[in-house]
């Protein structure tokens, strides 16, 4: 597979002039048409580009704040940091004020010697952006008495993407209960949600009321204090994998407020889901939990049965013929930046042609890094879901991800790239169980034995049946395709869902 390149603008070496077309919705860039050079202009996991002009004279380069990612719908560019690189701003260039462009983003500009930076920021108006702005959005939340309404509020991984059990739970709602309004708390405009639902931005003054008023809330994370619990209101806590690595009240080290914190949270849940035995006996030690669990299997994974794999192709724009190996690392407490563990552009060259490694960071991993850019790499951190991806998987490397029991569903195989191992369960995190003794696939700790068991992997994989089996036995056996119908069937019979 070709390496991924970031896009090339071609743009005047010197820009004398910027401002922001709000009703184009985009960044108008200008200089002098004699001096052409071509540049790059993005951010960490976004690149946006342009279209160039001559207008009297006068290179002008529009950016348009709307981009489509994976071929998908054109959404506004993700909020952060995108740098001009490869033309100069002048030194007698005028800065616009900042702009809200309302429903798409907020841009301010920033001069960085003679580089033109572009800051982008969810869409939030001048009452609602900032810590005065928040504190007394949420003192109204508080204090307010909301008069309930039929809608569900999904948030998964704190807004960053709409994916998970909370995507899959959605669906499903919108099967069965299509009349139900489902709103979903989004980190910015960026952010896709499913079909026919509403994207509200967090910290928004509608965020706060859907929060308040919603009869039923879904997550797969922290709710934090910000959120005060009503009579009307139920949460359905889904979480997001079960686990190997401790959580919580599990794990060594753990101060006073982090455990009071961590007790506050779990009571804050009406409803707790869980893959499987296994975990919903860890969630009621971890977490102190003290409610029901209903263990039903994961709705995320329903897709892995019924999802189409061709179509995820085509998306990520992977050739047929090709092998896909998705390299989907946790990430470390001790260096929340980092996500290539592997070094994925040195194994992908020694892989050698027919083979592409997707490389895909924990959710926490979503703001900071870069994508890794690589012959036979394609970064795939800011795809929305990780669970399409195994669809097109022909193989899956992790370490110590929840990841592991999800993957399993599939019946493909799987390896384990362990170089830090002792450290990490002895040391960084702890584990629940020894991986060694149960794993379903090899673990290895060095790139060269990596590559040589990938390349055998159908001639391995009778070594490693027995195993597979069980894990699958211990932690698969309700992930059948029908969790969300179950889920959503028991929230009816419940009253938790009109």
């Amino acid at each position: 597979m070709a390496a991924v390149t970031r896009t090339a603008t071609v743009l005047p070496a010197a820009i004398d002039s910027v401002s922001v077309d709000a009703d184009a919705r985009s960044i108008v860039l200008g200089g002098p048409s004699s001096d052409v050079v071509f540049v790059d202009f993005g951010g960490s996991r976004q690149k946006l580009s342009g279209t160039v002009s001559n207008e009297a004279g006068r290179l002008v380069v529009r950016v348009p704040l709307l981009q489509s990612r994976w071929r998908s719908a054109v959404l506004p560019a993700q909020s952060g940091e995108y740098v001009l690189l490869g033309a100069a701003l002048a030194a007698t260039a005028e800065l616009p004020a900042p702009q809200l462009i309302e429903g798409v983003t907020r841009v301010r500009f920033e001069r960085r010697g003679e580089s033109l930076v572009v800051i982008l920021e969810p869409p939030l108006t001048d009452r609602e952006r900032g810590p005065l702005q928040q504190a007394a959005l949420e003192s109204d939340y508080r204090a307010t008495r909301y008069a309930p309404i039929n809608a569900v509020f999904f948030e998964s991984f704190y807004g960053r993407n709409a994916s998970c059990n909370p995507l899959a739970i959605d669906r499903e709602i919108a099967r069965q209960r299509p009349m139900t309004t489902r709103y979903w708390s989004v980190a910015d405009a960026s952010v896709e949600v499913p079909e026919g639902a509403v994207a509200i931005i967090n910290g928004s003054a509608e965020w706060w009321r859907v929060r308040g008023s919603a009869r039923l809330l879904v997550v797969n994370d922290w709710l934090r204090k910000r959120y005060k619990p009503r009579r009307h209101q139920r949460v359905l806590q889904t979480w997001h994998g079960t686990m190997l690595k401790k959580l919580a009240l599990s794990r060594s080290g753990q101060g006073i407020r982090a455990a009071i914190a961590t007790v506050l949270e779990s009571r804050r849940w009406n409803v707790l889901l869980a893959q499987n035995d296994y975990s919903r006996r860890v969630f009621r030690r971890a977490y102190a939990y003290l409610g029901p669990v209903w263990e039903v299997g994961y709705p995320r994974d329903d897709v892995l049965l019924s999802g189409d794999a061709a179509a995820v192709r085509a998306r990520l724009g992977i050739p047929e013929g090709v092998t896909v190996l998705l390299y989907a690392p946790t990430w470390r407490d001790d260096r929340p930046d980092h996500v290539d563990h592997l070094d994925v552009a040195q194994f992908a060259r020694e892989l050698g042609d027919g083979y592409v490694t997707l490389i895909r960071g924990h959710s926490r991993t979503l703001l900071p890094g870069e994508d890794v850019h690589a012959e036979g790499v394609l970064d795939v951190t800011g795809f929305p879901d990780v669970s399409q991806l195994f669809l097109v998987a022909d193989a899956l490397i992790t370490d110590y991800s929840s990841v592991m029991f999800d993957f399993t569903v599939t019946g493909k195989p799987l390896f384990f790239f362990t170089p830090d191992l002792e450290h990490y369960r002895r040391t960084l995190r702890g584990v629940y169980f020894d991986l060694l003794e149960v794993a379903p696939g090899p673990v290895v700790p060095e790139i060269g034995t990596l590559v040589d068991l990938v390349r055998r992997r159908n001639e391995i994989a009778p070594e490693f049946a027995a195993r597979y089996d069980a894990w699958r036995a211990r932690f698969n056996p309700r992930d059948d395709g029908g969790a969300a119908e179950r889920v959503v069937a028991r929230l009816i019979a419940e009253g938790l869902l009109g």
